[in-house]
C-alpha cells in the first residue's frame, strides 16, 4: 500500500479493533433490549426520538429504519423524530408503553437531553442514553473520537432495529421466524427458552459486526486510493470557493445529514468548517418536488437553484440504481460538476454508466450494513477535510515503554496521530528504516520529516 494512505488502514483498523471488543461486550444487553422493545411495541408503544447538534441525523436515522423497513414485508412501527422541539413534545406524546433514544455528541453530553430522558424514565418509558450514563440502555463511550463513536451508535441502533423484528416473529410472541430466518440462520423455527434465544441473538450480533469488519478491510484494501482521490480533488474545488452538495433517499438521506452536520460543525477541536449542504434536509421542498413535478427530480431540481461552479455533490446510494440520484449526478455532469458517489452491491447504474468523477463501493447487497461502512468512508473524507493540521505519524513498539509514555503526552495535548506498531507491522518498519535509517522507537513523523527521535531521550530498537 503506498505511503499515503497507510493513514486510512490504520484508522480503519483502529475502528474494527474498538467495535470487536464492544459489541463482543455488550451483545447480550442489546439482545435484551431489543426483546424489550419488541415487547413495548407489541403492548401498543412507539418509539421517539431525538437529538442535539451533529446527533440529530441519529434521531432521524432510527425513525426511518422502523417506520420504513428494508425487510420485504415487514411491519411499519410508529417511530418519530422529535428533535425540533423535543422536551416540550415529548411531553405531550410520551406514555409508559413508549420507548425514547436521546443523542448527544460525545464532546459532552447534553443537559437537555438528558432532564428529557430522566422524565421520560419516571413516568415508566423505557430509555436510551446514546451517550449516557442513565437509562434503560446507557453507552458510555469507549472512544473519545467523535467519527468513531457515531459509526458505533449507528451499528447499535440498526442492530436493535433487526432484532426487534426477529422477536416479533419468533414463537415466544406467537409468530413465526420464517421472514426473517436469513437475518439469524443459526436460529431454528422451533420455540425456544428465553435465555437460549437471547444468547443465539447475542451471538448473531457479533457476527454481524463481523461482517462489518470484513467490509472495512475491503475497503481498506480497494478503495483506499478513490478516497484520496476524492478528498484531494474536493479540496481543490473547495480552495477555489466550491461547496459540497450531498444528497441520498432514505437511511442514505440521514447519513447526508450527518456529513453535512460534520462538515458546518466539525466534532472536534481546532478544525475548520467546510460550506456544504444537504438538499435531503429540505422536506417541504422535497414534498412539494414529489407530488408537483415527482421524485425522480427531487435532487436534480435542487441543483438547479443551488449548484455553482466549483461546487461538488456527494451522492450516498445503497444500490446505485435510485433514479433520482440518477438523475442528479447527470444533472451535475451537463454542468460540469466534480461528483463523488458513495454505493453498495456493485455500484448499480452509477458505476454501469461512470456517472460519477469517483465512486466508492462497498461490495454488500444488504442495506444495514452498507450504510456502517458508508459511514467510515465519509468520516474518512470529513476528518481529511475539516482538519488542517497534519496526522501525525507515531512509529513505536507495543513492548517499548517509551512508545507508551509518547502515546499518553500525544493524547494529552489532544494530538491526532496515527499510531504503528513496529514489532508486528512489517510495511510500518521498512518505512521507519526508510524516513531514519534506524530501527528506534518511537519516532514521531509529520509529512515525512521526523518532528521527534526518541521520548525525553530515551528510545528502543525493535
Amino acid at each position: 500500500m503506498k505511503k499515503e494512505l497507510l493513514w486510512i488502514k490504520k484508522r480503519i483498523e483502529q475502528r474494527n479493533q474498538l467495535f470487536r471488543e464492544f459489541f463482543q461486550r455488550e451483545a447480550f444487553s442489546l439482545a435484551k433490549a431489543s426483546q424489550k422493545i419488541a415487547q413495548q411495541f407489541l403492548d401498543g408503544g412507539k418509539l421517539l426520538a431525538f437529538g442535539k447538534g451533529q446527533a440529530i441525523s441519529d434521531a432521524q436515522h432510527i425513525a426511518v429504519e422502523f417506520v420504513h423497513p428494508v425487510i420485504v414485508g415487514k411491519r411499519a412501527l410508529p417511530a418519530l423524530d422529535i428533535s425540533l422541539d423535543f422536551t416540550h413534545w415529548l411531553k405531550v406524546l410520551c406514555s409508559s408503553r413508549d420507548i425514547v433514544f436521546g443523542f448527544s455528541p460525545l464532546v459532552e453530553e447534553d443537559r437537555e437531553v438528558n432532564e428529557a430522558l430522566k422524565w421520560a424514565s419516571s413516568i415508566g418509558a423505557m430509555t436510551f442514553s446514546l451517550p449516557g450514563k442513565e437509562g434503560s440502555y446507557a453507552l458510555c463511550p469507549p472512544t473519545l473520537d467523535p467519527w468513531i463513536f457515531q459509526e458505533m451508535v449507528e451499528i447499535l441502533y440498526h442492530t436493535l432495529w433487526e432484532t426487534v423484528h426477529l422477536f416479533f416473529e419468533h414463537r415466544e410472541f406467537g409468530y413465526d421466524l420464517e421472514h426473517v430466518s436469513f437475518l439469524y440462520p443459526s436460529l431454528g423455527q422451533e420455540k425456544q427458552q428465553t435465555q437460549q434465544l437471547l444468547e443465539q441473538v447475542a451471538y448473531s450480533i457479533i457476527a454481524k459486526a463481523n461482517e462489518d469488519e470484513i467490509l472495512r478491510k475491503k475497503i481498506a484494501n480497494e478503495e483506499a486510493e478513490k478516497i484520496e482521490q476524492a478528498i484531494s480533488l474536493i479540496q481543490e474545488r473547495i480552495r477555489k470557493g466550491g461547496k459540497l452538495i450531498l444528497i441520498g433517499n432514505g437511511g442514505s438521506a440521514t447519513d447526508a445529514n450527518d456529513f453535512l452536520l460534520d462538515l458546518i460543525n466539525p466534532p472536534v477541536a481546532h478544525c475548520s468548517p467546510i460550506p456544504a449542504i444537504s438538499l435531503a434536509m429540505e422536506p417541504a421542498v422535497l414534498s412539494a418536488l414529489a407530488n408537483d413535478v415527482g421524485v425522480e427530480v427531487l435532487f436534480s431540481r435542487q441543483l438547479h437553484a443551488h449548484s455553482q461552479p466549483n461546487d461538488v455533490v456527494v451522492a450516498l446510494s445503497t444500490s446505485g440504481d435510485s433514479k433520482n440520484i440518477v438523475h442528479a449526478l447527470e444533472e451535475a455532469r451537463q454542468r460540469g460538476l466534480f461528483t463523488v458517489a458513495l454505493l453498495g452491491n456493485e455500484g448499480g447504474e452509477i458505476v454501469r454508466k461512470q456517472l460519477a468523477s469517483v465512486s466508492i463501493v462497498v461490495r454488500s447487497d444488504y442495506i444495514p450494513r452498507i450504510q456502517e461502512v458508508q459511514a467510515t468512508v465519509y468520516h474518512l473524507l470529513c476528518e481529511a477535510l475539516v482538519d488542517p493540521q497534519p496526522i501525525l505519524e507515531l512509529f513505536g513498539a507495543k513492548s517499548c515503554p517509551f512508545t507508551s509514555e509518547l502515546r499518553e503526552e500525544l493524547t494529552w495535548q489532544k494530538k491526532k496521530f496515527v499510531e504503528y506498531d513496529c514489532e508486528t507491522d512489517t510495511e510500518a518498519l521498512r518505512r521507519l528504516f526508510e524516513i531514519t535509517r534506524s530501527r528506534s522507537v518511537p519516532v514521531l513523523v509529520e509529512n515525512q520529516k521526523v518532528i521527534s527521535f526518541g521520548w525525553q531521550g530515551r528510545s528502543c530498537v525493535v
